[in-house]
């Protein structure tokens, strides 16, 4: 938010990055990672940066500083540090902010909605052998704790289609999987969540490949952003950057969700994969 609000200032006053960057004594290159949310920020460069831009308005000023401020706090999900890749802790912060999360997974239950013990089990995928027991423990807690964004006062909106085999992929055993399905059938009746069911029976959307996120957030200065997640790495895609690429992931994912079965069917397909196991 800060960011965005920096680069709509500098552009009004008619000043160039190389400009606004001499003022603060930084690079061209610092100022617009700045304007991106990609570095942190240090008050006396806002206030420098304000000054340049002619900030008349006092409390806007003030505002804008204590952005600053707030941008430089550590949330919640910094004490996962040590267990959390940075490339992710990104996304747990973009995350929070959201508004709307719209995912299509193709493999697992969404991390929003495991289970405590389908979690468990997830972490523990191919690494229960060198992993210890507390490093597992905090992976669940930090998985679990981000699921309080669907059920704070402002719950964030979550649209999730996932392929109708994740309901039959045995993660952690029958009784683990007959718990999540019970698990997603009490989200889906949650008015903040809508859930789909690509179906054996549906070909799906062309483009879909594998699983992604889609994050919209409340304030205007946040751009849309896709979120890829790759074995060690992610991948990021905003619409400051990349129009054309989040557009096409937003082509893809309303596709899903009419390709997909209608949600009015989504319990019965819960309940059917339910009796199945």
């Amino acid at each position: 938010m800060l960011g965005g609000q920096l680069r709509r200032m500098r552009e009004a006053a008619g000043i160039s990055r190389a400009d606004a960057g001499w003022q603060i004594r930084a690079s061209e290159s610092k100022v617009s990672r700045m304007e991106l949310g990609r570095v942190g920020f240090k008050e006396r460069d806002v206030s420098d940066l304000l000054e340049l831009y002619g900030m008349a308005d006092t409390d806007e000023r003030f505002r804008l500083m204590e952005l600053a401020r707030a941008a430089n706090n550590p949330g919640w999900w910094s004490r996962y540090g040590d267990v959390m890749p940075s490339w992710f802790t990104n996304y747990v912060g973009l995350e929070v902010a959201a508004a709307l999360i719209r995912t299509y997974e193709v493999m697992f239950v969404p991390g929003l909605l495991q289970t405590e013990e389908y979690a468990r089990a997830m972490v523990q995928l191919g690494k229960s052998s060198f992993l210890p027991h507390q490093e597992v423990d905090q992976r669940v807690e930090l998985r679990v704790t981000r699921q309080q964004i669907l059920t704070r006062a402002n719950p964030a909106r979550l649209w999730v289609v996932i392929d109708e085999s994740v309901l039959h992929r045995p993660v952690g055993g029958e009784k683990v999987l007959r718990a999540q399905i019970e698990h997603l059938i009490m989200w889906s009746q949650q008015p903040n969540i809508t859930l789909q069911v690509m179906p054996f029976s549906s070909v799906g959307y062309a483009g879909a490949g594998g699983a992604f996120s889609l994050l919209r957030f409340p304030e205007g200065d946040l751009p849309d952003i896709v979120y890829i997640e790759h074995a060690a790495s992610a991948l990021y895609l905003d619409k400051l950057d990349e129009v054309d690429e989040v557009d096409e992931y937003v082509a893809i994912m309303e596709g899903l969700t009419i390709s997909a079965a209608p949600v009015s069917a989504t319990e019965g397909l819960l309940k059917e994969a339910l009796a199945r196991i």
